[in-house]
């Protein structure tokens, strides 16, 4: 279980467009840290191209919550399956096999927070590594992918 490194006592803001770029399965604009808020969280936006999303997996450490800030995405976890428009916002329990997908016809973004924070650095490992060692990063990060 991840828990918080420091504290958070003061504001951890993110201008607009602003942030650190990880390239780790596409483009991610890293918002917040883990580092910027003791451990307690950390907030990035995804950008998706129609089609894309992450395969199915499960994350131990953390629990997640996703804003659709443009697109329509299909989100799946355990037995739940919905699709949600610009505005939209679903929260995903740690432990709990999900994913999500870019079902619209334009490019997409999520806005997603992740809890207690520290994930948010693992586009930027692949992005550096290489996406061969992704399975291997992802243990690293408490995430396994479930393939086939």
């Amino acid at each position: 279980m991840t828990r918080r490194t420091g504290s958070f006592t003061r504001a951890a803001a993110s201008p607009a467009g602003q942030g650190q770029v990880a390239l780790g399965f596409g483009p991610h604009l890293i918002r917040i840290t883990a580092a910027d808020t003791g451990g307690a969280l950390g907030l990035f936006e995804a950008h998706i191209p129609p089609g894309g999303g992450p395969p199915l997996h499960i994350h131990e450490r953390e629990d997640e919550l996703l804003q659709v800030v443009a697109g329509r995405f299909g989100f799946w976890c355990g037995e739940d399956y919905v699709e949600m428009d610009a505005g939209g916002c679903i929260a995903l329990p740690r432990g709990i096999a999900h994913r999500f997908q870019n079902v619209g016809e334009t490019d997409g973004t999520l806005l997603c927070t992740v809890t207690p924070g520290g994930f948010e650095a693992f586009f930027g490992a692949v992005g550096a590594a290489g996406e061969a060692r992704a399975l291997e990063i992802a243990e690293q990060f408490g995430v396994r992918f479930i393939l086939g």
